[in-house]
């Protein structure tokens, strides 16, 4: 990586903690969060918490629950989120390599981070966006998650490193603190949704950063 990718990722990292200071991004606890992962996938936050309610009122909101409940009542519960029948079956392998592999999710928090990972990705349909999501949000780790927003975000400001190098750039600059990392994700997404979802380009404060 580039010292001048790096620079400009301080910058972009410095100045969205200026625009948007601290922010409430993504409740809820380890269960929560990983369907919350899953259900995410190609649909709005909005019909995500339709589908975490939905799962909720059913007594579906764990993996415990989601390894033993039905695959129809599962695909009803998420509905709202599309692709639901896909959803559903990820959810329930999600749930089995939990159950299967820890027998719980409380005895996955003291499984060091990579090993978590490698678990995480030999789930069908579970990538690295969404793996590291559940670890930095869900378990609270530093894995930083680059998702499409983050990818445009720096291109834009001008960064050219492929997107599997973006990851150990991040990770090269932020400091080792957890919150760090859920605050600076939790912001790219909020101004790609402000910005580069609105094409207000000419508002952009990251294209023209000095250095």
């Amino acid at each position: 990586m580039s010292v001048y990718s790096s620079v400009k990722v301080r910058q972009i990292v410095r100045s969205l903690v200026g625009h948007y200071g601290e922010i409430a991004w993504w409740p809820g606890n380890t269960d929560v969060v990983m369907i919350g992962a899953i259900l995410t996938q190609q649909t709005r936050w909005e019909n995500v918490e339709r589908g975490l309610y939905e799962l909720k009122r059913r007594g579906l909101n764990t993996m415990h629950s989601l390894s033993s409940a039905k695959k129809a009542d599962i695909e009803d519960a998420i509905r709202c989120t599309g692709f639901f029948r896909i959803k559903a079956e990820r959810l329930q392998s999600l749930a089995a390599h939990v159950m299967e592999s820890y027998g719980s999710v409380e005895q996955m928090c003291p499984i060091p981070t990579e090993i978590l990972r490698t678990g995480l990705l030999s789930v069908k349909g579970i990538g690295e966006e969404t793996a590291d999501s559940i670890l930095c949000f869900g378990f609270l780790r530093t894995s930083f998650v680059i998702d499409a927003y983050t990818e445009r975000i720096v291109r834009c400001a001008g960064v050219k490193e492929k997107r599997k190098e973006l990851k150990p750039l991040f990770e090269s600059i932020l400091p080792g603190d957890q919150k760090v990392y859920r605050q600076t994700h939790a912001h790219m997404v909020e101004y790609a949704k402000e910005y580069c979802g609105k094409k207000r380009c000419s508002e952009c404060i990251l294209v023209n950063l000095n250095g």
